[in-house]
């Protein structure tokens, strides 16, 4: 049987009813996704067995921890997992070693997946251990929660919009120790946010909430795209690529990114990165500009031939959302009904989609 997470959970609330049933992989970033009140933490609640849901099936690969046909409810304390909260809750009066060393003590030796070791070079700290978690900023102290989540070895890793706490420089601080453990752990991960970019840069897999049931469940660069989706209505709609680097210009400081499936490439604005590395971005449906002809000589270095596939209304009644075909790869475009109607845009319509270097998110 191939790696996978069951969870069928029902449970009445007075605010709302929970019913869900997603089988989702064993194996990477599962996102949570909805506005605040779908039901996000109280699946990842349920999950954890901090909730019961009257009728359920937790099962994380080949174990059940829930399963109320049988009669089935495995405690909280007895479940293989991690969970990461808005605030890491650290122990005030312990050095930042002696709280992982209370996470890594919960496991005997013989059971023990991730060492101390690895835990504190894959957050980057190694050099915080003799610190206490007054003398941390709230990055810092996040990283030492999810580094002692990690030393339990669990099974699951659950994650409530760990970043929510933060501001911005905190949260560009910590998302790159993230990007490894999603690289360099097979841990699967469940990981709720109400941040569009944030679950695009992470996830590989979404599960769109609203009011207690899953309005979609699939791979982030399909679900993304889907224009019936309220995802696609939003000012940060957009898509996500994972390209392969082909080259690196130092002088200019611009990755060139092959497409899936295909010889185009884009351009971004990045750091170094090896020949044949992926990368993912996101290309946002407002960066996004259509044009009937290749157009030269213009600062806009991303010029992708493109095939219309759909359109719906944009949430402003000026706009329209425009599906794209670039070679295989979903595009969307946010434009004027004004350009829509110039353009005389139509499926299965061929032209030219133009994307700022600067504007892709990598």
């Amino acid at each position: 049987m191939s790696a996978s997470i069951h969870v069928r959970l029902k449970r009445n609330y007075k605010a709302f009813n929970l019913d869900l049933d997603l089988e989702l992989p064993g194996r990477g970033v599962t996102a949570l996704y909805g506005h605040s009140g779908s039901g996000k933490t109280t699946c990842l609640r349920c999950i954890a067995g901090l909730e019961q849901a009257e009728q359920g099936l937790v099962r994380i690969n080949d174990e059940v921890w829930q399963d109320s046909e049988r009669q089935l409810f495995m405690p909280p304390h007895k479940r293989s997992l991690g969970y990461v909260f808005q605030e890491a809750s650290l122990f005030a009066h312990l050095s930042v070693q002696a709280n992982l060393e209370f996470g890594l003590k919960r496991i005997p030796r013989a059971q023990r997946r991730v060492d101390m070791a690895q835990a504190t070079e894959l957050l980057g700290i190694g050099h915080l251990l003799q610190r206490h978690p007054h003398n941390l900023s709230g990055g810092e102290r996040q990283r030492i929660g999810i580094a002692r989540a990690l030393l339990t070895s669990p099974r699951l890793l659950l994650m409530d919009e760990p970043l929510a706490a933060l501001d911005s420089k905190r949260k560009s601080e910590i998302l790159p120790y993230l990007e490894r453990l999603h690289d360099e752990l097979e841990i699967p991960v469940l990981y709720v946010s109400h941040s569009q970019d944030e679950v695009a840069r992470l996830a590989d897999h979404i599960v769109l909430l609203e009011n207690g049931r899953a309005l979609a469940s699939g791979p982030i660069g399909e679900t993304l795209a889907r224009l019936d989706l309220p995802l696609a209505l939003g000012d940060d709609a957009g898509v996500v690529i994972e390209g392969q680097v082909t080259h690196y210009d130092a002088g200019y400081q611009l990755l060139a990114l092959q497409l899936p499936g295909s010889q185009l490439r884009v351009r971004v604005a990045h750091a170094p990165m090896a020949i044949g590395k992926h990368l993912r971005f996101k290309v946002q449906a407002r960066d996004v500009s259509l044009s009937l002809q290749a157009g030269e000589h213009s600062s806009i270095l991303n010029r992708l031939p493109v095939t219309v596939s759909g359109e719906i209304p944009a949430d402003n009644t000026a706009h329209v959302l425009v599906r794209l075909d670039v070679a295989g790869n979903p595009l969307l475009a946010r434009i004027t009904r004004y350009s829509r109607d110039q353009l005389e845009l139509h499926p299965g319509q061929q032209l030219w989609a133009q994307i700022k270097a600067v504007a892709v998110l990598a």
